[in-house]
């Protein structure tokens, strides 16, 4: 059986849907604020870690049937472990919560009247949210109908309506790249990427794609395999071009606009200044559409995960579970759930990354089985020494000086020689001692 084009068009519109959230809207254009000139440079190191990777993340988890499979390469007890933290930390932790808070913090509580209470206005609108998204995810075998039919396309016929009135009507100058973006703007925008969580969601969703083309009527390993693969280069080329958009907007106005506190008030200071006030209507409607969908995405695949793990609580229960914490962290407020997301996020990306890369050389690599426990554990152990040293600027000593001997480690990316001399040293080891 074949899957038609337009039962292939929903998934991907579906799967673009399911990364594109939150943090998708907001870093793109930070990101060309603050590069300003040397935005082109800056979006390409974005574009690896918040679109290619993300990617390859879907096709290798599809391949293995589950994150949880393609962990148990480094270890079962390492499988348990990190599959929580990954679903934890994109879900109720993190990223769901970021999901309902941005569309209110930017584009409803700058417009309510003075003697409104923002505090009972967001729990008001958060309460609403995550009612509607637990409602959507209580039927996942209608997610690729009503998000890949209904919301995506709106929600990309919005924004390029707003890019093409940005290019005939914006006021655009560029200006000189700010911080870390002047120096190295390449290893800063692959690390702006990180926030997206993207990566991480790839790890989620791989599954779900699966699953939902199985669904289609596509039994055969292979088909799954090729159709996913398929929807993953579509809904790819969809996140790149939006990207491109958004971080051309940034870019524009970054001669305009001061810096801002984050890409919310960044998008939000560009459609003000095309719509005036009407704008405000059309920048909830954007940052409500994107986030939900991303929002339900996670719930579900969270869900479906979790009910997995015990009998005792249903796929319907933890929807409920998911949904009434996240609305409990999201009522912390936009820039506090920020301000943790880099720490962890910093410490199990590059987890994340090394995975991805390993699932995909597996066929070449899998007679080993050293190297993927010890590549992941060399990895994982610079990554937190990182955020402890760099981040939370905890006393390491000779650790502290010793990383940073690494390539690259100031810049956060320490992991990648380290990544590199380990495959390789377990390799060589492997060789020898085979002979």
């Amino acid at each position: 059986m074949k899957l038609g084009k337009k039962k292939m068009l929903l998934v991907s519109f579906m799967l673009f849907s399911l990364f594109f959230g939150a943090g998708n809207l907001i870093f793109p254009p930070f990101l060309g604020q603050n590069a300003g000139e040397k935005m082109p440079l800056a979006v390409l190191g974005f574009l690896i870690t918040a679109v290619a990777l993300p990617v390859l993340g879907v096709i290798v988890v599809a391949r293995f049937d589950g994150l949880d499979k393609l962990s148990q390469k480094v270890g079962v007890r390492f499988s348990m472990i990190f599959t929580i933290l990954i679903y934890l930390s994109i879900g109720p932790g993190l990223g769901i919560p970021r999901a309902a808070s941005v569309p209110f913090e930017m584009a409803v509580a700058p417009y309510l009247p003075k003697e409104a209470s923002v505090t009972i206005c967001m729990v008001a609108f958060s309460f609403v949210f995550f009612i509607l998204a637990g409602w959507l995810a209580m039927t996942p075998n209608k997610l690729v109908e009503r998000i890949g039919k209904f919301l995506t396309p709106t929600l990309l016929l919005l924004l390029v309506f707003v890019f093409i009135n940005y290019v005939f009507r914006g006021e655009t100058n560029i200006a000189a790249a700010q911080e870390a973006y002047a120096g190295s703007p390449l290893a800063q925008g692959f690390l702006e990427g990180y926030q997206t969580m993207d990566t991480i969601a790839a790890l989620n969703f791989g599954l779900v794609i699966a699953t939902t083309i199985t669904g289609l009527g596509i039994e055969s390993k292979k088909g799954v395999m090729r159709y996913t693969v398929r929807a993953g280069i579509f809904a790819g080329t969809i996140l790149s071009l939006v990207y491109l958009m958004l971080s051309y907007m940034g870019m524009g106005s970054s001669g305009v606009f001061p810096i801002q506190e984050n890409g919310a008030w960044t998008l939000r200071c560009i459609v003000e200044q095309l719509f005036g006030g009407p704008g405000a209507v059309l920048l909830a409607v954007i940052f409500t559409l994107a986030c939900l969908t991303t929002c339900v995405g996670l719930i579900t695949s969270i869900s479906q995960y979790f009910s997995t793990l015990t009998k005792k609580i249903s796929y319907t229960q933890w929807v409920f579970l998911i949904s009434g914490f996240s609305f409990l962290v999201c009522n912390q407020g936009l820039n506090t759930i920020l301000g943790l997301s880099m720490p962890v996020l910093n410490a199990i990306y590059p987890i994340s990354i090394m995975l991805i890369i390993l699932g995909i050389c597996d066929r070449w690599i899998k007679n080993n089985p050293y190297i993927y426990p010890w590549t992941i554990t060399a990895v994982g152990c610079i990554s937190i020494i990182y955020v402890l040293d760099k981040q939370l600027k905890v006393p390491l000593g000779f650790l502290s000086d010793w990383c940073h001997a690494l390539p690259l480690y100031s810049m956060g990316l320490g992991w990648v020689a380290v990544a590199i001399a380990a495959a390789a040293l377990i390799s060589v080891l492997y060789v020898f001692k085979k002979c």
